[in-house]
C-alpha cells in the first residue's frame, strides 16, 4: 500500500506530490550518472565506487553552499531551471581550487509547497550543473515545509565531494614574488552579492523583463539569472599539463577577500585595473547604486570568476589551454612582496 496521509495533507504536506516530483526528476538525474555512480535515486544513501587509478594517496575534498538571495530573482521571473547550475557551481568551483576532481553532488530543496513540475525544473538545472562538472547527482532531499516558507518560494543548497592525490593538493605555500595571476572570465554576477543587487535595483518594484540598453538590450532579470560558470573541466585539463601553484574562486568578498586565500601572507596580489575586463552588468550596477569601485571589487567578481597562479614561464601555455577549453583567460596581475593582501591600481 502506497504511503498517504489525509491528516498530513490537511497540514499542508502532500507526500504524493513528493513521489511525483521524484518521478519527474529521474530523467534529469540519469544524465549525470558517471562511471562510479551506483544505483538509482530513492535509496537512503548515494553510492559511488571510487576509481583510484593513478592516485597514490587519495584525499577527499568536500564543499557546500547555497544559491543565496539570487533565488528571489528566480521567483520574480518565474524561471527555475538555472539556479541549480549556480548551486552546483558554488560547490564544485571551491573543490577544484584544491586540485580535487568532483565526484558526487547532493542537493537539498526546501519549499513551502511541493509543486512537482517546479521541483523537477529546479533539479533539471542541478543536473545540468553536474553534467558540466562531470560529477554524479547521487542523491538529494526535497522538504515541504508549509508555514516556514511561503508557498511559492524555496531554498536550494548543495554538497559535493571530490578526490585529489595528496601530493597534488594545491596549497598557498609554493608561490613567490613574480608569479603571475591569470584571470578566467565570469559569466556575470554569479551567485554573490545579491542582497546588494536587489537593493540597488529594487527588484520587487522593477520590470525585470524589460530590455536595458546598458546590458546590450538584454533584460535585467535575464542578465542577473545568468548561471555561475563552472570551471571544473577546463581547470582539470590545465592541471594535467601545467604546474598550477594555486587557484582562487572569486565569490562573496570579491578580490579583496578571496585572492589572499590562495597565497602566503607575505605576498600581495597586485592587480592591473586596466587589464580587468569588467562586464556591463557591473558598470550598470555601480552607476545605478552609486557604489565606489573599492566596494565593487570587495563584493563582486567584476568579470573574473577564477584566478590561477602560475610561474611566468607557464603563462602562455596556461592561457592557451584554458582558451582551448572554451574559457576567456588573460593576465590580470602578479604577486609582489608585501603584506597588504590585494592592491588594485
Amino acid at each position: 500500500m502506497k504511503s498517504f496521509s489525509e491528516s498530513y495533507k490537511a497540514a499542508g504536506v502532500d507526500v504524493t506530490a513528493g513521489y511525483k516530483a521524484v518521478e519527474l526528476m529521474k530523467a534529469h538525474v540519469a544524465r549525470t550518472m558517471t562511471n562510479g555512480a551506483i544505483g538509482a535515486i530513492g535509496g537512503f544513501g548515494g553510492l559511488f565506487e571510487l576509481d583510484l587509478t593513478g592516485i597514490e594517496k587519495p584525499v577527499l575534498c568536500s564543499g557546500t553552499d547555497g544559491v543565496g538571495t539570487k533565488l528571489k530573482i528566480a521567483f520574480l521571473m518565474d524561471k527555475h531551471n538555472t539556479v541549480g547550475i549556480d548551486c552546483v557551481a558554488m560547490c564544485v568551483n571551491d573543490i577544484i581550487c584544491c586540485g580535487a576532481k568532483p565526484l558526487v553532488f547532493l542537493d537539498y530543496i526546501a519549499c513551502g509547497k511541493n509543486v512537482p513540475e517546479k521541483i523537477a525544473e529546479i533539479v533539471s538545472g542541478v543536473a545540468e550543473g553536474c553534467v558540466q562538472a562531470g560529477c554524479a547527482l547521487s542523491g538529494g532531499e526535497t522538504a515541504e515545509m508549509p508555514g516556514f516558507y511561503p508557498i511559492d518560494e524555496y531554498d536550494l543548497a548543495g554538497f559535493s565531494v571530490g578526490v585529489v592525490d595528496k601530493a597534488k593538493i594545491l596549497q598557498p605555500n609554493s608561490q613567490k614574488a613574480g608569479d603571475v595571476l591569470v584571470g578566467i572570465a565570469s559569466s556575470g554576477v554569479h551567485s554573490n552579492g545579491f542582497s546588494l543587487v536587489r537593493k540597488v535595483f529594487d527588484v520587487e518594484n522593477t520590470d525585470l523583463k524589460a530590455p536595458v540598453a546598458e546590458l546590450g538590450g538584454k533584460s535585467l532579470g535575464e542578465t542577473l539569472l545568468t548561471p555561475t560558470k563552472i570551471y571544473v573541466k577546463p581547470i582539470l585539463a590545465l592541471l594535467e599539463q601545467v604546474k598550477v601553484k594555486s587557484i582562487a574562486h572569486i565569490t562573496g568578498g570579491g578580490f579583496y577577500e578571496n585572492l589572499p586565500r590562495s597565497f602566503p601572507g607575505h605576498l600581495t596580489a597586485k592587480i592591473d585595473r586596466s587589464a580587468v575586463k569588467v562586464l556591463p552588468i557591473f558598470n550598470y550596477l555601480a552607476k545605478v547604486g552609486n557604489i565606489p569601485e573599492r566596494d565593487m571589487f570587495n563584493t563582486f567578481n567584476m568579470g573574473v570568476g577564477m584566478t590561477v597562479c602560475v610561474d611566468p614561464a607557464d603563462v602562455e601555455k596556461t592561457i592557451e589551454i584554458l582558451k582551448a577549453n572554451g574559457e576567456e583567460a588573460y593576465v590580470i596581475g602578479q604577486l609582489v612582496e608585501s603584506s597588504e593582501g590585494v592592491i588594485i591600481e
